[in-house]
């Protein structure tokens, strides 16, 4: 059985499609191998590039922040990208993101498979629409998953995912309210994954600082996750 090391090593070395040729170097995914949860995002961007870590720039730093509110350890889930290498596009002395093509996601999806068969996450939180095109194809639409768990299945990997939005969309927000409103959601949703996993695997080791999530219809196609804000006393 090939590790995770083994894995990364031939990332390293890919060359499934043109990326690879103006990126920097390939990001592979960090974190505890046997995680309960695994953060997928879309690709690296400019400083993940460069510093080849995978969520190191102003979207990883609102990911700590969403993770930290949630009550989340950083260390005990798996981060990684649906897409390996970074694809940008040159603006005066900026590198600026680009969104990988469907070709692009499909090519990389042989490594995001592989990754989540070493990992075996029991939940994916799906990081944005890269993400989940993914997982479950083109007519993904954050919309229409977020704030649901559902059963899926990449490769040799089964179990649950749960749809949200990148954290990159925080930073775009167009004024202070709608960011402050992005942030919660993005937070409620890391809440309710990791509720879902103490719910439905009898986990029980969920941080007392987490909001109170309603998980209904559990076991089935499709699970349903309310949050519930608790009132401070």
């Amino acid at each position: 059985m090939t590790s995770w090391q083994e894995l990364r090593d031939e990332a390293g070395r890919c060359t499934r499609c043109d990326l690879y040729r103006r990126a920097t170097q390939t990001v592979f995914g960090e974190g505890r191998t046997g995680a309960s949860i695994a953060l997928v995002g879309e690709q690296p961007g400019d400083q993940e590039d460069k510093q080849g870590h995978p969520f190191v720039g102003p979207a990883g730093r609102i990911l700590d922040r969403a993770l930290d509110e949630a009550g989340i350890d950083r260390a005990d889930v798996y981060v990684t990208n649906a897409v390996k290498h970074f694809k940008w596009t040159e603006r005066g002395k900026r590198r600026i993101h680009q969104r990988p093509n469907g070709t692009e996601i499909r090519a990389c999806g042989f490594w995001l498979e592989a990754e989540l068969g070493v990992v075996r996450p029991r939940l994916v939180v799906l990081l944005g629409a890269v993400a989940g095109e993914a997982m479950f194809g083109s007519r993904y639409r954050v919309g229409e998953h977020k704030g649901k768990a559902e059963e899926a299945s990449l490769g040799s990997w089964q179990g649950l995912v749960v749809g949200t939005i990148h954290p990159s969309a925080v930073l775009r927000g167009p004024d202070s309210e709608g960011r402050d409103r992005a942030m919660a959601g993005l937070v409620a949703d890391l809440v309710a994954a990791w509720d879902v996993i103490s719910s439905a695997f009898g986990d029980h080791d969920v941080p007392s600082t987490l909001l109170g999530v309603a998980v209904l219809g559990y076991p089935g196609q499709l699970v349903e996750i309310e949050a519930v804000a608790l009132a401070s006393s």
